[in-house]
Order: structure tokens, then sequence, then C-alpha cells
């Protein structure tokens, strides 16, 4: 299927490896030009170089936090203009309700509610002056369904959602598109360290951790993120024009909820 975006420009944030990059890639493959932003100089520039060689698109790299102001102003320095946001940071650390503070919650805020929305606030009139953009927001499956060890990732994730769901209402009717995509388990570095305090907590292996963690997923295994980079993709395309404030679960079946 042709996506109808070659030639548009992305930001894809946390993208020199896992979901975000899995994101870029499936872009790429449609023609579009990037803006690739992680922490990591290196791991980012690796990515990055192997996207130019794979699809030939033009990809700008930014090595900065973009949780951070000054991370989030040398981001959208590079991004200015571009048609599509995928927003993407990594989750703050599982614990119980006990263990967390004021500071905690702030920063988990910071990091997966008011840093996309400093981003979206940044570059959506952009579009809006264009007629034309997409917003992806990467979150969680804890907003369709909480995950007790992740309370600091359930309060953030929902609040972007809400947030989400309002705005998203008021700019559809100019042509900009705003959803969010909810993954499951996926086979990246967050999934590694999430077996391995399960592991840990139960006193068994990682890999028996693992395939605990597959029995409870109809599909029975882990996502890849070449899937999770394709249904981005798709969400991002000329096709998704009436798709507007979703909520779009991608988790194997492991969420058993009718809506």
């Amino acid at each position: 299927m042709d996506l109808g975006i070659s030639g548009k420009r992305a930001l894809v944030c946390a993208s020199s490896k896992g979901l975000g990059l899995g994101c870029a890639e499936a872009l790429a493959e449609a023609g579009v030009n990037l803006v690739m932003n992680a922490r990591g100089a290196d791991a980012l520039e690796v990515s990055a170089q192997a996207v130019r060689d794979q699809f030939g698109v033009d990809v700008v790299t930014v090595a900065a936090d973009v949780t951070t102001l000054e991370g989030q102003q040398k981001v959208l320095d590079a991004a200015d203009g571009v048609d599509i946001l995928v927003t993407n940071a990594g989750g703050p650390p599982p614990g119980m309700w006990t263990d967390w503070d004021r500071e905690d919650f702030i920063s988990a805020l910071d990091a997966n509610m008011l840093t996309p929305i400093t981003l979206i606030k940044a570059l959506v009139p952009g579009m809006i002056d264009r007629g034309w953009g997409r917003v992806v927001n990467i979150t969680s499956v804890s907003v369709k369904s909480p995950i007790p060890v992740l309370g600091l990732s359930n309060a953030a994730r929902a609040g972007l959602t809400g947030y989400v769901a309002g705005t998203a209402r008021q700019v559809a009717g100019q042509g900009v598109i705003i959803n969010n995509l909810q993954p499951g388990i996926h086979a990246t570095d967050r999934a590694v360290s999430l077996d391995g305090g399960a592991a840990q907590a139960q006193g068994i292996t990682p890999e028996e951790a693992k395939v605990q963690r597959c029995a409870t997923i109809p599909a029975g295994r882990y996502g890849t993120r070449a899937e999770f980079g394709a249904t981005c993709a798709f969400m991002c395309s000329q096709h998704a024009g009436f798709m507007v404030g979703q909520n779009i679960l991608l988790d194997g079946g492991a969420t058993n909820t009718t809506m």
C-alpha cells in the first residue's frame, strides 16, 4: 500500500533503538525524511546511518534528552516545519505505590505527559498552517489496563491520553490528525528490563520470566519493532485522516477487553 507520505518530514523521538527506531524505519521506507532524536549520540548515529543506507532518505540527528527544556529546544530547532511528529520517551521505573514521592511523579509527568504536550504545542500550529499533519504518541497498554508495578507510567500516560482526547478533536478539521499507539510487550530493552525485574522478584531466570509473560499473550510471543513501526506509519499516512483521537492497542491480544 502506498501510504501517500513520500517527501514528508517527520520528527521521531527516542528513535535510536526499540519502538522509536521501528517507527523511523517504517516511515523512511514510506519515503519520509527524518529528524531522529535520542539521548545517546553514538547509538543514534549508527541507527541514522543504517536508515540512510537502507532507505535513501534524508536524516538529521539530534542527540539530546527531549524531556529537558534544553533538549526540547534543540529538537524543535531541528524539527521546524515537520509534517509528522512521533512522541516517545522511556517509561518511569517500576515499583510499589509506597515507593513514590512527589518528585517521582513530577519526573514521570515531565517525561511522559508534559514533553509530548510541549512538542505538540510547538509543532502542530505549523501543521495547521499547511493544512496537513500527523501526530502519534507512543503511550502504553497501561492506559487501558493499568499495570500495578508501573503506577508512575499509568498516571502520566493517562494524563496525556486525556489531553489528546480533547486536543485531537479541536484540530482535526484543520487537517491535523492526532492519535495514540499503545504497545504491549515488545522485544525491546524495556522488555528485557521488566523480565529481569520479574525474574528477581520470583527467584527465576530472565528466560523463565519471559516464557511466563509470553504465556499471557494470546499471540504467544512478544511484538517486534517492525510490526509496531508499520502500524505507526499507517497512522501517519494519508489513509488515517478519519482516525481522530484514538488509542490503538498493539499487544498481541493480551488485554482482555471488548472495546
